[in-house]
């Protein structure tokens, strides 16, 4: 994924920062205290003779650098990228020291040396991650060659055959690449889909603000009804009063129609609210034609049909929750930004699910990512500039977003193509674009099926 695609462009760089030191002050006691066991233990217990002043001297560097790091830092600094490059390089050379004075890669614990380089992929960015990989994997082949023997009280030396050595060299290098570039492929995902969720989240929420602020207009407009019929009805009586003094009659009449003007604009933004009680719920062919409503002056020719299952089979009422008119306005969008001229809604419905096909006349969706259509910032098909928006341009955000807001309220939606785009347009057909397939259990969204399971609920 390219920074392009990337609708928070600085957050995976913002990220080396979220580290605290005193986080990588504790693995680092952790480390310290495990090199202290293992040289207690090779010396002790197996007698080996090992240069213990020079092995204690790269301990206490380890050691001195945590105490400079706790007292002369807070405890909840944050590092940058450069500081924990810097620390993961530290460790990185303290180790290979520490390897280089115990036999280099005949030691069994210099796979540890991949401890800092997979911190370092989850942790940091892909540059700093390269530069640790390519260090560790110069210190292990330094330490294949050059490192001090280890041995017995009685001077035996201890190796390993050459081949294994060889063999020992080429697992850790291997490892070195594959556990970096998987730490790092999985660490970016998982940042990706966060961002995409954190995304999702603040669409969902505005549209929930949108959806509150008109229950507040609603209910205003409810209440200063009365008072606005008072002042009209007032203003009128002066009106007929005041016919013999012209200049009182025209200021009586001003408020009069002040007080309607009042009147209408609190009517319409009640109706633009669209959350009095009594609009919580809507015909489904309403909520469609509402979702795509504002993309329906943008030149594209917007076609809705019906279709119930058996003939006489009532419209359904459907919940206007903010995740279907956002999740659906988006699926919208993207039709009309890539359709050539005509945008097909197609809604059929029986007793048990609620289907909605989207489809348009435009390039269809590219056969070699199809899979992967609404996953977050994948580039699916390149959009018209002048009829795109271009916060969603090349992302697939938009899709994704519907999809997570979608699938909350129980649908499952599909993507294909209308026809095989590398047919020639007259073997297409009209449909030959994108198609998306949103199917609802029906009792998820219906309006009858969820008044009837609150009451249930309240009863108990």
């Amino acid at each position: 994924m390219s920074e392009a695609d990337n609708p928070f462009p600085l957050a995976h760089e913002a990220r080396g920062g979220w580290v605290r030191l005193r986080t990588l002050i504790l693995l680092r006691w952790m480390a310290i205290l495990g090199q202290l066991i293992a040289l207690e233990v090779a010396q002790r217990l197996y007698n080996l003779q090992l240069e213990l002043g020079l092995c204690y001297f790269a301990l206490g560097l380890s050691v001195i650098a945590n105490l400079v790091a706790m007292f002369v830092f807070p405890q909840n600094k944050r590092l940058s990228e450069v500081e924990n490059f810097l620390m993961f390089l530290f460790d990185l050379l303290q180790l290979s020291f520490l390897l280089y004075l115990t036999g280099g890669l005949h030691n069994p614990f210099a796979v540890l040396i991949l401890g800092p380089v997979t911190l370092s992929a989850a942790a940091l960015s892909t540059r700093s991650t390269i530069l640790l990989a390519a260090a560790a994997i110069l210190l292990v082949t330094a330490l294949a060659e050059y490192h001090l023997t280890l041995q017995t009280e009685m001077g035996f030396v201890l190796r390993v055959p050459d081949v294994f050595v060889f063999g020992h060299w080429v697992a850790l290098v291997i490892a070195i690449v594959f556990l970096s570039i998987n730490a790092r492929r999985i660490t970016a995902e998982l940042h990706s889909m966060q961002d995409a969720l954190t995304a999702t989240n603040m669409a969902l929420a505005r549209e929930q603000k949108l959806t509150d602020l008109g229950g507040v207009v609603a209910a205003a407009a409810h209440e200063l009804g009365t008072p606005l019929a008072t002042i009209k009805l007032t203003s009128s009586e002066l009106a007929e009063e005041l016919q013999t003094q012209p200049e009182l009659l025209e200021d009586a009449l001003l408020i009069r129609e002040q007080a309607d003007r009042c009147r209408d604009i609190l009517q319409g933004m009640g109706r633009a609210g669209k959350s009095d009680p009594h609009l919580r719920q809507a015909p489904l062919m309403a909520v469609l034609r509402e979702a795509a409503e504002p993309h329906q002056s943008r030149g594209i020719e917007v076609l809705f049909s019906e279709h119930p299952a058996r003939p006489g089979l009532p419209q359904p009422s459907v919940l206007r929750r903010p995740e279907i008119i956002h999740g659906l306005r988006n699926l919208f969008q993207n039709a009309v930004d890539f359709a050539h001229s005509r945008v097909w809604v197609d809604a059929s419905w029986s007793e048990d699910e609620i289907r909605l096909r989207i489809m348009d006349n435009g390039p269809g969706f590219p056969p070699a990512i199809l899979g992967r259509i609404g996953d977050p910032f994948v580039r699916h098909r390149a959009p018209d500039t002048e009829r795109a928006r271009p916060e969603y341009q090349g992302m697939g955000l938009g899709l994704f977003i519907s999809k997570t807001l979608l699938e909350r309220t129980g649908a499952e939606l599909s993507f294909a193509n209308g026809s095989d785009p590398f047919l020639s347009l007259p073997e297409q057909g009209e449909q030959s674009g994108a198609v998306v397939e949103v199917i609802w259990p029906r009792h998820s969204i219906d309006a009858a099926t969820a008044t009837h399971d609150s009451v249930a609920l309240n009863t108990h």
